[in-house]
């Protein structure tokens, strides 16, 4: 059984290291800004070679490099670190946006009710 990073779908039972969910995180907050690993890199003045070393789960920044690679991401060092969460909120509204371009006019009217039931208790 293969659990490395590179695999594009992580069979549930892989076992996932901090260091890979850290890994993931960076890579796919450079993704969502649009930005190349050299500009992300060269934005928070580390080397673009440590930079795809850290998102390949190859090293380990220290807490000064997280800093510099917030600063090149233009978001904050702690947004860095929410390993819990799987997906940026950007992409799961672009999700939704996708979902409900396919749905019907009764589920756009069901999907709604829900919404607000949650989001309005």
């Amino acid at each position: 059984m293969f659990c490395g990073l590179s695999t594009r779908y992580r069979l549930r039972w892989c076992p996932v290291t901090h260091r890979e969910l850290f890994a993931l995180r960076v890579r796919k907050l450079r993704r969502a800004a649009k930005l190349s690993l050299e500009k992300a890199a060269e934005r928070g003045s580390i080397t673009g070679n440590f930079w795809g070393d850290v998102e390949r789960s190859k090293k380990v920044p220290s807490l000064d490099t997280i800093v510099a690679m917030a600063k090149g991401l233009g978001v904050s060092p702690s947004t860095l670190l929410l390993l819990e969460r799987e997906e940026d909120p950007r992409e799961i509204r672009k999700q939704i946006d996708s979902l409900l371009a396919k749905a019907t006019p009764q589920q756009v009217e069901l999907l709604h009710r829900i919404i607000k039931t949650v989001v309005e208790p």
